[in-house]
């Protein structure tokens, strides 16, 4: 009885349960290289296919887990395409249900996850959230690649400008229309401008074909669609990466989630604001400012904020300011889902 992981022939007598070959449900915390039960002789899995096959020998109808990251999408899956109900519980409703004594072990988890059936929802594989990740992914690799072609340039030349046609040029090892500093490193640089352009080439049109794929994933009659600024590239982002809405209850939690919550410190009488948090996800924060930035005057909402702070904000806190207000508008239309109203 000392190892929670394996039971002697003494366990029928205590956890009958723990014992049998067929489960009800079943609590299982996952992580990268293991899979713990909450029920079962053996309390450890591996997470690859042997682990899920000895596990389905248990026979649950019910499974229940926490959604960690890439490590539980791979069971919840198999798990949900074998016919077993597969529920997850978000980590935010399960740190609330820690005991206070401080135990904190996987087997104690797996066990609490178990009795949460009533605070999980089923488990729906996103296809949505891949292509996002794909998207985004590429999207840096882009950044990178342009930041290291402009730094190679400027190696060799006193124009650090990137076209298209400039781009298909350079992939070719065309220089001939290019004035060159005849260096010593000159031949070295222009070899890796040749690779550094087919590269982002390539990279480009991957983007592409990723973004008529997120367009094409959006309902056509999506609630964020109708939110002026906001397009099919973008609503599928904010889908992709958010998931579900509802897990956020107000808006000033997802607000935070998107890190554009204002940072106050309140000091006797003093209210001093220290710009925003930058703890939620960085990839909503940028589009949102960008959409702001760029759409404000399209949206009847915040051409007004804007129109009403423009003397008291400038430059960039005016448009953080317009992006947690795009944010807010996001959360009420997709929440409540009822289309977008100006007020």
């Amino acid at each position: 009885m000392t190892n929670p992981y394996h039971r002697t022939e003494h366990c029928g007598k205590i956890h009958e349960y723990r014992c049998g070959k067929e489960v009800g449900v079943l609590g299982i915390d996952v992580s990268k290289d293991y899979l713990i039960t909450s029920r079962g002789r053996e309390r450890k899995y591996k997470n690859n296919l042997k682990g899920y096959e000895e596990i389905l020998e248990m026979k649950p109808c019910l499974i229940v887990l926490e959604p960690t990251g890439v490590y539980a999408i791979r069971p919840s899956q198999y798990f949900k395409e074998k016919g077993v109900k597969v529920l997850q519980v978000s980590p935010n409703v399960l740190s609330r249900e820690k005991e206070f004594r401080g135990k904190k072990t996987d087997f104690y988890d797996a066990e609490k996850l178990e009795n949460m059936v009533d605070k999980a929802k089923e488990y729906e594989y996103n296809p949505l959230r891949e292509l996002v990740t794909l998207y985004l992914f590429l999207k840096d690799i882009e950044v990178k690649y342009k930041n290291r072609l402009k730094r190679t340039l400027f190696l060799v030349s006193d124009n650090d400008k990137i076209s298209k046609e400039r781009l298909e040029k350079l992939a070719n090892g065309d220089f001939a229309q290019e004035e060159l500093y005849q260096l010593e490193y000159t031949p070295i640089v222009l070899e890796e401008i040749r690779v550094l352009a087919k590269t982002l080439l390539e990279t480009q049109e991957r983007l592409k074909e990723v973004k008529k794929m997120i367009e094409e994933q959006v309902p056509e009659n999506h609630v964020l669609l109708t939110i002026p600024g906001i397009g099919r590239l973008a609503a599928g982002i904010i889908i992709g990466v958010v998931g579900d809405v509802k897990r956020f209850p107000k808006p000033e939690s997802f607000v935070a989630y998107c890190g554009l919550d204002p940072v106050v410190e309140r000091s006797g009488r003093s209210v001093i604001s220290r710009g925003i948090s930058k703890r939620g996800n960085k990839y909503l924060r940028s589009l949102f400012y960008f959409l702001a930035e760029m759409n404000y005057s399209r949206n009847p909402t915040l051409l007004k904020f804007y129109e009403s702070h423009k003397d008291r904000l400038q430059g960039k806190k005016l448009y953080t300011a317009l992006a947690r207000k795009l944010a807010r508008i996001v959360w009420s239309v997709w929440y409540n889902n009822k289309p977008y109203e100006p007020k």
